[in-house]
């Protein structure tokens, strides 16, 4: 007696084994584009999020700092000039460059207000900066009109005067820039937090693509395999189709997720991280700049002047010394032992250490120890300085410290100025350069070519077996 061949209800049958691998094949190629999407999404919004939002808002924070400093360096300025007819040019200088300074903090402080809107610590610091703000440019006010009242010598500005201006410097100091400089910290940890967490979601997203496009290229082949073997047929020109399509998509995502993680270390590692140290340096050298005049301006508080200023000379360059000489004998020799290191290792820390240790760009090198050569010519000026006011030369002392001839304080000042912003301007650049490159290379049309991709594999997948299903109907 003869066995029956008639199959099993719920066996696979060659229609119910291809339905099932198509199944799986569409069910493959959605996964794969979902993982796609979603890798890519992360690295677009990760570089949207330092590129066009954090990392601008910590420099612009550090630039209201640094116009704040300004202000305030040329408050004192006003004061030290006094009525004395040899400093009239030096008054109309000042006084516009405080004007400067002022529209930029005022502009600055505008787009903190908007970048700020929905984070309650953020609004908090921005807010305390707008309403000190204007106390404090009522109290500089003030001191400048008490002075040109008093019509007192150069360097010697009147009780009143002096009184005001200390109340509006103390509020600067205790108030506004440690508000500017929280906006600029809380903006820098958030960066670095989007960083390392956008960096570390690429890493992992960029083997979960390579899993799903292999598993849907294997489906894809198992399914051409059991096409072949079932209805002998040597290709399906459809389905070989679909699977040389996956393999590109995959490999181009792959690269593309690859790239745009080389890009986010361009942008933020190597160019940002110079850019707010720098950005920082800037503003901490304004404000020693203010130090400088404040010094000679109050001699009851200069010595508590100059401490500030030795501490914000740590920051910039940090090589300890407990006073002014030792610090010149150590960041002397700092410099000496970075410069003849043939592997130029930087034995210092601070704003200009961080920046040495981060040199990634063409020219950014020479740029940076032009910073540090600037820097300290800056700081033998200020020796000077003091020099010259322990001596009881005054006049001369405040000559130099706002003189802007070839040598004195302040054109030295000033070429240290153009030096940082010479080194910020190549990684800004280089900056706006890689995140511009990520916004092309996933920008809409990425979006719109991988749906189209997509359902166009999805399609021919189901067209590719549906001629084969018909021949058991």
């Amino acid at each position: 007696m003869l066995k029956s061949t008639a199959r099993k209800p719920g066996s696979w049958t060659t229609p119910r084994l291809v339905r099932a691998l198509t199944a799986l094949c569409l069910a493959a190629l959605i996964t794969a584009g979902a993982i796609a999407a979603t890798v890519l999404d992360g690295a677009r919004t990760g570089t949207d999020t330092i590129g066009h939002d954090k990392a601008p808002q910590a420099v612009r924070a550090a630039d209201l700092y640094f116009a704040l400093a300004d202000m305030d360096a040329q408050a004192a300025n006003l004061l030290l000039a006094g009525a004395d007819p040899d400093y009239a040019k030096l008054r109309a200088e000042t006084q516009q460059t405080y004007e400067q300074r002022r529209v930029q903090a005022d502009s600055d402080l505008q787009r903190a207000t908007e970048a700020a809107a929905g984070d309650p610590a953020g609004e908090q610091a921005v807010h305390t900066v707008i309403d000190d703000l204007g106390q404090y440019e009522s109290l500089v006010a003030r001191a400048r009109l008490l002075e040109e009242q008093a019509h007192a010598p150069a360097g010697r500005p009147s009780p009143d005067a002096l009184a005001a201006y200390r109340q509006a410097t103390d509020l600067l100091r205790q108030q506004l820039l440690p508000a500017a400089d929280r906006v600029s910290s809380d903006n820098a940890t958030i960066v670095d937090r989007v960083y390392a967490s956008r960096r570390a979601d690429l890493a992992a997203g960029r083997w979960w693509l390579l899993a799903a496009g292999l598993a849907a290229v294997a489906a894809l082949v198992l399914l051409q395999r059991t096409l072949a073997v079932r209805f002998r047929r040597v290709l399906n020109p459809a389905l070989a189709g679909v699977t040389l399509l996956t393999v590109v998509a995959v490999a181009a995502g792959y690269t593309l997720a690859g790239t745009a993680d080389r890009n986010l270390v361009v942008a933020k590692s190597n160019a940002y991280d110079s850019v707010i140290a720098l950005s920082r340096a800037r503003a901490v050298a304004y404000d020693m700049n203010a130090d400088e005049s404040r010094y000679l301006t109050d001699p009851t508080r200069a010595a508590a002047y100059e401490q500030t200023y030795r501490d914000k000379s740590q920051s910039m360059a940090r090589v300890g010394g407990s006073t002014l000489a030792e610090y010149d004998l150590r960041l002397a020799q700092a410099v000496d032992s970075h410069r003849a290191d043939p592997h130029g290792t930087v034995p210092f820390d601070g704003f200009l250490g961080d920046e040495l240790r981060n040199i990634t760009f063409p020219g950014e090198g020479e740029a940076a120890e032009k910073v540090l050569t600037d820097y300290r010519q800056y700081q033998r000026d200020d020796r000077e300085i003091r020099q010259l006011s322990v001596q009881g030369r005054l006049k001369e002392a405040v000559t130099y410290d706002t003189g802007s001839a070839p040598g004195q304080s302040n054109a030295d000042f000033g070429l240290l100025s153009d030096a940082l912003d010479g080194v910020i301007a190549i990684n800004q650049k280089s900056f706006e350069g890689a995140v511009a490159a990520t916004d092309r290379d996933l920008g809409a049309g990425l979006a719109v070519g991988g749906g189209v991709l997509l359902a166009a594999a999805l399609a021919l997948t189901v067209l590719a077996v549906r001629p084969r299903l018909r021949e058991y109907r």
